[in-house]
């Protein structure tokens, strides 16, 4: 991986994945086409930098290059980009979080999960939790570093340019040797009969380490992944301890994944499925 570019002005600033989601987020933010000038003043790159950007986020399906910018494509093969995926049921998201966050004790040890939501819930844990969290989440993990109060570990592996997330062998060999009270695991789709899913098997292999490191297991998962599933089954919904989902999620299949064993709780609601 390339050094962090320069600010026009000298200053230090982005490594390239750090950019290539600000691109995407811009793309989200403006209705999906943006120029080469505007993504230069926003980032205050060099328009070599841009380029060389935008060719990266075109070769991974994020964006098509057009004359003078860049336009969104609709979606990518399996999965969309984490920073438009950021964008996507922000409110329930938040929601799920503060329900997560109820069921995280204090001065425990916690692993995180990469993935827009987990993301999400990163931001949404108290300034002053005192918490140890073991991930493989980029992006949340040098978010949570500035907070002095917590104690961040994170995972070593090759990162998945996609998710901004470690994901491969040094990974799970990492995860294998820890112990942790409480995993958070991402899902791309949950279903009854198919378990939990992602997308990639490289994915699917950590995500099955982490939640084996861990005591108890909790999916928090939008309700438009619910009842779906995606590519490479994981774990089995029996392997869970409790599913956090939205108001949006079919009754009928939240009252399956409760058959099958977790608890399922709706966030802001006061209504849940028991075992």
């Amino acid at each position: 991986m390339s050094g962090p570019d320069m600010r026009l002005n000298g200053a230090v600033t982005m490594y390239p994945p750090e950019r290539q989601r600000a691109i995407t987020q811009l793309l989200v933010d403006v209705g999906g086409r943006v120029d080469v000038a505007r993504i230069r003043a926003e980032l205050r790159v060099t328009p070599e930098t841009v380029r060389r950007d935008l060719d990266v986020l075109e070769r991974r399906g994020v964006l098509r290059r057009v004359h003078g910018g860049a336009e969104l494509l609709p979606a990518t093969p399996f999965e969309q980009a984490l920073a438009a995926r950021q964008a996507e049921q922000r409110a329930e998201k938040l929601q799920i979080a503060e329900r997560v966050i109820a069921e995280i004790p204090a001065d425990v040890v916690v692993a995180l999960d990469s993935g827009s939501l987990s993301y999400v819930i990163a931001q949404a844990l108290p300034s002053d939790s005192q918490l140890v969290v073991v991930t493989n989440n980029l992006p949340a993990a040098r978010m949570l570093a500035d907070r002095p109060a917590l104690k961040v570990i994170t995972l070593p592996g090759t990162i998945r340019g996609l998710t901004t997330a470690a994901v491969d062998a040094a990974t799970r060999r990492r995860l294998e040797t820890l112990t942790t009270d409480v995993a958070i695991i991402g899902v791309n789709g949950l279903t009854a009969q198919r378990g939990l899913t992602t997308t990639t098997p490289e994915e699917s292999a950590v995500k099955r380490s982490m939640l084996r490191s861990a005591r108890r297991r909790i999916v928090p998962v939008i309700s438009g992944r619910v009842g779906r599933n995606s590519f490479c089954t994981f774990a089995e919904v029996s392997e869970v301890d409790l599913v956090i989902t939205d108001s949006g999620a079919n009754p009928d299949v939240l009252a399956e994944l409760a058959t099958a064993g977790p608890e399922v709780i709706v966030a802001g609601s006061t209504d849940k499925s028991g075992r």
